[in-house]
């Protein structure tokens, strides 16, 4: 059994997500306590806030190779990054690490292939909705990702640094949320991508009837799956 390294704390509430799914979906399919071991590395959020924000996306790549090397110290076998937005950067950080990264967006695209949709929505950060990095890897011939307008991406953005990263959860944003959710849909979008580890605090399937593809559940899931796999 592998040894799983999350760098986390880019939000805490959403590296809680991470641990919580592992522990419990491991217990709940096999009955007992006997789960992967879990190393996380929570970083210093407020320097990754302030380097999202002035565009200095280098410094945080650089740190974050650190903290995934000093996992991979600690005896880490790989390493996942509970973070959308951080993806940014995934390439960068693969290539300076010595241990296999595990990517949100790809299981985030294997989330979406298998279940055949033609179009989703795609919520996030402003950097998530506005970069390529993502939008690209969800991509593939036949599959269109929509964002929301310029004005309502910023709203999202505010809802999920001045709210959710702080475990603030507020009625009036879950009915922001499910508006844009709602324009989306209207444009053609048949499912939706929680493309930050914090939305699914807010927005959830009783909340909303298409389908949602919680991106932290789907990388937690798939690193579990990982770390189950024989040593080669």
């Amino acid at each position: 059994m592998k040894k799983i390294g999350i760098l986390g704390g880019m939000s805490p509430e959403s590296t809680t997500l991470y641990y919580e799914h592992m522990t419990r979906t491991y217990t709940a399919r096999f009955g007992d306590y006997g789960y992967p071991e879990i190393l996380i590395y929570s970083v210093n959020f407020q320097k990754f806030v302030d380097w999202q924000h002035k565009g200095q996306w280098e410094e945080a790549a650089r740190e974050m190779a650190a903290a995934l090397e000093s996992l991979r110290l600690a005896g880490a076998d790989f390493g996942l990054i509970a973070t959308n937005t951080m993806h940014i950067v995934f390439e960068e950080v693969q290539r300076a690490v010595k241990m296999p990264l595990l990517s949100i967006v790809q299981a985030t695209a294997e989330a979406i292939r298998a279940a055949g949709l033609r179009s989703v929505g795609l919520l996030g950060t402003v950097f998530t909705m506005s970069e390529r990095f993502f939008r690209e890897g969800l991509e593939r011939p036949g599959t269109t990702v929509l964002v929301p307008e310029a004005g309502d991406q910023q709203r999202i953005n505010d809802v999920i640094y001045q709210e959710l990263c702080r475990g603030e959860i507020r009625p009036s944003s879950r009915e922001l949320f499910l508006e844009i959710i709602k324009l989306l849909r209207g444009r053609g979008a048949e499912g939706i991508v929680l493309g930050c580890t914090e939305i699914p605090l807010l927005v959830q399937p009783q909340h909303c009837d298409l389908p949602l593809f919680n991106t932290a559940l789907l990388h937690a899931g798939k690193a579990l799956d990982f770390a189950l796999q024989p040593a080669q």
